[in-house]
Formats: C-alpha cells, sequence, structure tokens
C-alpha cells in the first residue's frame, strides 16, 4: 500500500481560509436558518461599529457605556426570545444565542447587561408574574424604559442560595417589608427595579423562597458601586442594601415559590452564558490569528512556528466542540426537551475552554498582550467572573456528578 507523505497531503486537500470571522471549519453557518444568520450579521456589525472601537477605554475608566442602552434596545436584543405580545422579538432561542455570542465578542459587561435584563429580570416576571405584571413592567424593559437587576446572592450565600438571609415579612393589609443585602448586582446602580428574592417570615424551609418587584427608589433601598473590581471592569456592579423597604401587595411574583424559581430563571442565564462565551473565544482566536500573521520574529511571521500553530490548532478545536454544544444544546430548547443539567454542562465547559483560549491569547501576542489596544487580558479577565458566577465552575461539577452517579456531593 502506498503511503502519502506529509509533503503530499497539503496539496490534496481543499483550500480552508480559517481567518474568517467565525473561523467556521464545520460549516456551522449551514445549520442556520436564514433568519438566524441575519440576525447574528446584525449584532455583528454592530459590535463592530459601536462597541469596539470604545470598549478598551470603558474597561480602563471602569466605566459601562450606558449611551449604548437605547440602541441596543432598538436592537430588540432585550429579552429577544420573549413573546411579541410583550413587546419583545420573539425570537428562537439559537437565535438569542447568537446575540449573546456577538455581545461578549464586544465584552463580557455589554452581554452580562443584556443577559441580565432578559434573563434574569424579564424572564422571572413572565414566568412568575401576573398578566397585569406583564403587560405593565415587560414592554418597559424591552425598549430600555426601564433597566431591571436580579438579586439573589448574599455576601455570605453565593453557591448556597437556600441560605440567604433576606427576610420579606407580609403585612396585615397584604404588603410586605424587605430587609437583607444582596451582592455582586449585574446593573444594580442604575436599575429602575429589581428582583428581589426572600424568604417569607420565619421559615428557613427552601419553599419559603418568593420574588418580590422592588422599586429602587423605595425608601431604605440602596445601591453602592463594586469597587476595586480587576474583572468586569465595563460593567456596572452593585451591592444592594434593603433596610425596612416596604413594597405593595402586587409586587410580589405570585406563581413564584421555592428557590426552584430562582434557579429556572438562573438556567435561563446558563444558557445565554454557554454561547456567550464563544463570542469572547472567537475575538480572541481571531487576535490570535491576525497577530500570528503579521508579528515577524526570527525573519518570518511568528504564525510559522510550530509552537504557535498548536496553540491555534487548539483553540480553534475547542471552539468548534463548543459551538456545536451551544447549538445542539439551543435546538433541543426550542424543542422544549432540554434539561439544566445539559446547560449546566454547556456553561461549564464553554467558559472553561473561553478562559483557556484567551489565556493562550495573551501568551500568543507577549509583551503586547497586556496592553488595552488588544482584547486577550479583558476577555480573559472578564472570563475568570463569568467562570465563577451563575454557578461556579465547581457547582456545576457537582451537578454533573449527581447526574452520573445519582448521589449528592453538595451535603
Amino acid at each position: 500500500m502506498a503511503h502519502e507523505s506529509p509533503a503530499d497531503i497539503p496539496s490534496a486537500l481543499p483550500s480552508v481560509d480559517l481567518t474568517a470571522h467565525a473561523a467556521d471549519l464545520f460549516n456551522i453557518d449551514a445549520a442556520l436558518t436564514e433568519e438566524e444568520r441575519a440576525i447574528r450579521d446584525t449584532i455583528r456589525a454592530f459590535v463592530d461599529e459601536k462597541i469596539l472601537p470604545i470598549i478598551g477605554d470603558c474597561y480602563v475608566q471602569g466605566r459601562f457605556p450606558k449611551e449604548l442602552i437605547p440602541e441596543l434596545a432598538e436592537l430588540g436584543v432585550l429579552g429577544a426570545n420573549l413573546p411579541e405580545q410583550y413587546g419583545c422579538a420573539g425570537l428562537s432561542s439559537v437565535a438569542y444565542g447568537l446575540i449573546m455570542q456577538e455581545l461578549e465578542r464586544g465584552d463580557s459587561g455589554i452581554r452580562s447587561f443584556a443577559s441580565v435584563q432578559g434573563a434574569l429580570v424579564m424572564y422571572p416576571i413572565f414566568a412568575f408574574g401576573s398578566e397585569a405584571q406583564k403587560t405593565h413592567y415587560l414592554p418597559k424593559l424591552a425598549k430600555a424604559e426601564l433597566i431591571g437587576c436580579f438579586g439573589l446572592t448574599e455576601p455570605d450565600f453565593g453557591s448556597n442560595p437556600s441560605g440567604m438571609i433576606t427576610r420579606a415579612r407580609e403585612q396585615a393589609d397584604g404588603s410586605w417589608i424587605l430587609n437583607g443585602a444582596k451582592m455582586w448586582i449585574t446593573n444594580g446602580s442604575m436599575a429602575d427595579i429589581a428582583i428581589i428574592w426572600a424568604k417569607t417570615g420565619d421559615s428557613t424551609e427552601d419553599t419559603s423562597i418568593r420574588g418580590f418587584i422592588v422599586d429602587t427608589k423605595t425608601p431604605g433601598f440602596t445601591a453602592r458601586d463594586q469597587k476595586g473590581k480587576l474583572s468586569l471592569r465595563a460593567s456596572d456592579t452593585s451591592e444592594l442594601a434593603l433596610a425596612d423597604v416596604h413594597v405593595p401587595a402586587d409586587a410580589l411574583l405570585p406563581f413564584s415559590k421555592g428557590l426552584k424559581s430562582p434557579l429556572m430563571c438562573l438556567t435561563q442565564a446558563r444558557f445565554g452564558i454557554s454561547w456567550g462565551v464563544l463570542g469572547a473565544a472567537l475575538a480572541c482566536f481571531e487576535e490570535a490569528v491576525s497577530y500570528a500573521k503579521t508579528r515577524v520574529m526570527f525573519d518570518k511571521p511568528i504564525g510559522g512556528f510550530q509552537i504557535q500553530q498548536v496553540r491555534l490548532a487548539d483553540m480553534l478545536t475547542e471552539i468548534v466542540k463548543g459551538q456545536l454544544v451551544a447549538l445542539h444544546l439551543g435546538r433541543m430548547k426550542d424543542a422544549g426537551n432540554f434539561t439544566p443539567t445539559q446547560v449546566s454542562l454547556a456553561k461549564r465547559n464553554n467558559v472553561s475552554i473561553a478562559t483557556d483560549i484567551a489565556r493562550e491569547t495573551r501568551r500568543l501576542l507577549g509583551g503586547n498582550g497586556i496592553l488595552a489596544e488588544y482584547g486577550a487580558l479583558r476577555h480573559m479577565a472578564n472570563l475568570e467572573s463569568v467562570y465563577t458566577y451563575e454557578g461556579t465552575h465547581d457547582v456545576h461539577s457537582l451537578i454533573l456528578g449527581q447526574a452520573i452517579t445519582g448521589l449528592s456531593a453538595f451535603k
């Protein structure tokens, strides 16, 4: 049997240009509908034109670019997968995922803003709210006439939300008084409303957890910027304090009950994250490819050296695998047969590979990799936060471990 030599193989294979934006070696574009591709390309153009030119400076300044919010709303990205009857775009889960991917190709802080507004504020109102709450709040949130935040995590209870201290006590007239504190709250300082999760009465049971729509102008409600961040610097992150915050009876999300309710919201957010981080990974990969082809060292582009080609091959391989996981998960979600455990696998895997790709890109760029004019270190620092929030990497490992063995390692 004749064997091809390595020198013979390249000439026998068709040429594939992987320097195009999507690095689409497996032609995943063909698995998208025409509408999904058009939506992705629209958001991609917005990111290229409006976000990328300013995001490096925003990151250095520690400033979320609020001036972009009206345009994001006009594009329909806020609550994009919720029904049109409430002023939303009514898009598929895959289209929503592609939006998150392109926004995070710009910056995790931009995607986090949209993700919180849609998956953690609009979704709980849609899923657990009354019809009056849905018709009142959702169109305004979709248009960014109102900005929302999601208050679940507490200073002493992150990965164990069932231990929350925040309490809501019902009054004789049906109103409620809330007391407690929340931590690491995206959009907190600019929010008009907050979805606050609290235990009702003196019960310590998970089933006592209820959701409330709280007007942030209510006396006793305060939000303070989180200082000293070295990650997600182009994002609004806050601490919330509630001191005898008195809310009316209709602030309660009537169909919320138990820890399952906020966890359902987190499942929606984690789905978006599993797509979003692929955008950060793609941004880093494309930056690495461009730099490797133009940076000359020892009389030739560094992309011609084996060590850099191995780096790039590893990056592309993990991106393709992550894309296939996200796409299949999105199709299952649209068909109504996905599970939170599947979302945990996608979030865990895709955030991990994106973090690795950002780090390897920073290393490939050498000293230039620490400059704000390049995206690698910014994405790398951001992804360290994404690795932790919406369920840490280790928590998702235990979720998968329980699914595999049938045994819980949480207690």
